[in-house]
């Protein structure tokens, strides 16, 4: 009796750390397998990198590290004689194209054509279920200080000869005073393509970038009614520039200054990795600069306005940079219809199944029929995931600038939690570069289904 009550209470015990979840629906079995995870790394000193002529790698470069290492940027021009950028991953066979977008803003337009923007921008990610080979989609914003040197070339450049004295003092008072205070956002959508054909057979690279040359107009033309303003493929040397800035922040000022003087920062992809890094429990170093990642785990509840993530999106003068970015994946048409229908009858049950159901329950089963409603009209479905990244430059900066994205989360009705023991795998996701995370776990996302 004895021997099988102490079997019980490990049984139960062992049940519960895989039933009872906390409010990020983390059970405890998902936090050990972190800490597991993370330890091994440590051991095994994976989780330090060292790049360039004095690195581990051999051939003298700065490569990418982690999800990054095997890929390759291709460039090319689309239909409309534009060049774009193609990051490839050859093991996995994907694809990916970056869109650089130039929003407006909400300010000073009026609620009609912000609904309208809205009603876009639903239907250009339905249009995606419908575009062969899409596996994935990604919306960055990102705000950062601004140099001042883009606003110092182009006062330069325009500035009439016989301007007077005052107006010459003026404006480089402007010039000088500017940058302190000044924000600069921007705004990146990434469309990622799986080279699998419906044959089963796996298309060449070639033929890939050619396909896509075809398909970029139409994409970009399609958010004219979004809201994102002048779309236009990034080139290689744009998207080379993301990366760089990313993990080394102080070349921002570089490369703005190269721009200013009418140069142009020529920037390989073999080069433009961190030097060096280091993988802590809740945080990553990079070359100069510090970063933390968060992920959603709770969507904001009750009726979702166009503004509900304002204020994480906003520019905050306690985080040198900070990626906002919403990770997108579309559901085919027929798998959408099947998901609302379930989603339908399972909300139906718990409805029935309750003497008295609380008001969570029938705002589920309020939300659950509107959303078979919508899908039955023609609207798409999409799963979506949110990472925000905060990088300071200053470690003394760094408990602040924690505190402010967890305050800002919590305005914005999220909940959000940091990606313990992986920081490094999550910072590279949350680059605007095309990573869908399902396709780079070690157990594959079909088997994490089935489970």
């Amino acid at each position: 009796m004895l021997a099988a009550a102490i079997a019980v209470a490990i049984g139960g015990v062992l049940v519960l750390g895989l039933v009872v979840r906390d409010r990020h629906e983390m059970t405890a079995a998902h936090r050990i397998s972190e800490r597991v995870g993370y330890n091994q790394a440590a051991r095994s000193k994976s989780r330090l990198y060292r790049s360039g002529p004095v690195g581990r790698g051999g051939w003298g470069t700065y490569q990418l590290p982690g999800l990054l290492a095997q890929t390759r940027l291709i460039e090319a021009k689309d239909s409309w004689d534009r060049p774009f950028a193609v990051v490839t991953w050859p093991t996995l066979g994907h694809c990916a194209v970056v869109i650089s977008c130039e929003p407006d803003g909400a300010g000073q337009v009026d609620q009609e054509q912000i609904d309208n923007w809205v009603g876009g921008w639903g239907q250009w990610l339905a249009a995606l279920g419908h575009e062969d080979g899409v596996i994935g989609a990604a919306v960055t914003v990102e705000t950062a200080p601004d140099t001042g040197y883009r606003l110092g070339a182009e006062v330069r450049h325009n500035l009439a000869a016989d301007a007077p004295d005052v107006a010459r003092q003026m404006l480089a008072e402007v010039i000088d005073s500017y940058p302190q205070g000044a924000a600069l956002v921007k705004a990146w959508i990434t469309i990622t393509f799986s080279s699998q054909t419906r044959t089963g057979h796996r298309a060449k690279e070639d033929d890939m970038v050619l396909e896509l040359a075809t398909r970029l107009p139409n994409l970009t033309g399609g958010l004219a009614s979004t809201g994102a303003g002048h779309a236009r493929p990034a080139t290689a040397q744009e998207v080379c520039e993301i990366v760089r800035i990313a993990y080394d922040p102080a070349a921002a000022v570089l490369i703005d200054e190269a721009r200013a003087m009418g140069q142009r920062a020529k920037l390989r992809w073999s080069d433009i990795g961190p030097a060096a890094h280091e993988t802590f429990w809740d945080k990553y170093r990079h070359d100069g600069a510090w970063s933390v990642t968060w992920a959603m785990t709770v969507a904001p509840r009750g009726e979702v306005y166009e503004n509900v993530l304002q204020p994480l999106l906003a520019p905050h003068r306690a985080i040198a940079r900070k990626r906002v970015t919403i990770l997108y994946k579309v559901l085919d048409p027929g798998i959408a219809a099947r998901i609302v229908e379930s989603d339908r009858r399972t909300s139906d049950f718990r409805i029935n199944s309750s003497d008295k159901p609380s008001a969570r329950l029938e705002a589920d089963r309020m939300s659950t029929e509107k959303t078979a409603q919508e899908e039955a009209r023609g609207a798409g479905l999409v799963d979506f995931a949110m990472l925000v990244t905060a990088t300071v430059t200053d470690k003394d900066k760094f408990a602040e600038a924690v505190a402010a994205v967890e305050r800002l989360g919590s305005q914005a009705r999220l909940q959000m939690r940091p990606q313990f023991g992986s920081q490094d795998s999550a910072f590279t996701a949350a680059l605007p570069i095309g990573i869908v995370p399902e396709q780079h776990l070690v157990v594959p996302s079909s088997i994490r289904g089935a489970l």
